[in-house]
């Protein structure tokens, strides 16, 4: 009775699981389960990164900003940057960037994700050139784009005239264009720098190395590295696209081998009723009765012979 106790519901639960595990559908099928990430982007119309040497100090002062640098979802549109730089220019203010036009803007999903940096009618300065502009550029735009499912895509564009240092230039793609000017420094322009992998893009419209001494406001030396207009993307990562596989195969697969059990339960049963059959078919009743007379007959046989020889 016992065994029947515990028995019953094991039986009952092993019959639940495999109940369940038939009415799940497999993981496979559904690309993973849960739902991908969103895409990842971010623009910045302007980032610099210098180190400004000073006159009558042997520190060097690092200049690190960046103007309108936002991450999906966001968007700006300030179109000044200004930093003070501790011993330079008297202490004052550095308008390091004045643009008529300036702006950011990043959005992404689980689909798409987009970047794109805009600078229109822009002037540079750095650090003891309050005067002369280190660039001047008309216009500079860059976008990336990463779709789910599709090859990133960046772009970037230097429109009009650029002037650095005073001097007009024109860029080219082959290379970057040097721009020198005695006694106060050079300047290397880098024009529509752009870069994809599978899944990544990035633009920049305008990449400047500088190395400048002036000699004024006490700064002795600028050395660094200004980037114009900005975007990056990652593209959206998770479970594939929506299709139409076969009718849970993983399902029809264990249903099947339920089925051959069943099929394989019902040729064991089969098997046993024709052994059955032949073991104690409609005819074993006769045949046992035909046995038990036979022998009936030779046992009175046997007794009538003995006592005849006994008289």
């Amino acid at each position: 009775m016992n065994s029947h106790t515990f028995r019953r519901p094991a039986a009952v639960l092993l019959a639940t699981g495999a109940v369940a595990l038939l009415a799940a559908p497999p993981a496979l099928a559904t690309g993973g389960g849960a739902a991908g990430g969103e895409g990842k982007a971010g623009a910045v119309v302007l980032r610099a990164g210098l180190d400004v040497g000073l006159l009558n100090q042997t520190a060097h002062v690092p200049l690190k900003t960046t103007l309108n640098e936002v991450s999906a979802p966001a968007a700006a549109e300030k179109t000044a940057l200004t930093v003070t730089v501790d011993g330079a220019e008297g202490n004052n203010p550095v308008s390091v960037l004045r643009a008529d036009v300036a702006t950011s803007k990043a959005t992404a999903d689980k689909t798409r994700a987009e970047a794109e940096a805009n600078l229109a009618k822009a002037s540079v300065h750095v650090p003891g050139l309050p005067l002369l502009s280190l660039i001047e550029v008309e216009k500079v735009t860059s976008k990336a784009v990463c779709e789910a499912g599709k090859k990133p895509v960046a772009s970037a564009n230097a429109l009009g005239k650029v002037t650095a240092l005073g001097k007009k230039v024109t860029l080219s793609a082959g290379g970057p264009t040097k721009v020198e000017v005695p006694g106060i420094g050079r300047i290397d322009l880098e024009l529509s720098g752009t870069q994809t992998t599978s899944t990544t893009a990035a633009a920049a419209a305008l990449r400047l190395k500088v190395a400048v001494n002036p000699l004024n406001l006490n700064v002795a030396k600028v050395d660094g590295e200004i980037v114009l207009a900005e975007a990056h993307c990652e593209s959206p990562t998770g479970a594939a696209p929506a299709s139409n596989p076969p009718a849970d195969p993983d399902i029809k697969s264990q249903t099947g081998t339920g089925s051959g059990s069943a099929v394989s339960g019902g040729t064991t049963g089969t098997t046993g009723t024709n052994l059955a059959e032949t073991g104690g078919g409609s005819l074993t009743p006769y045949v046992a009765g035909g046995a038990l007379t036979l022998l009936a007959i030779g046992g009175g046989a046997l007794l009538v012979t003995r006592r005849g020889r006994a008289s």
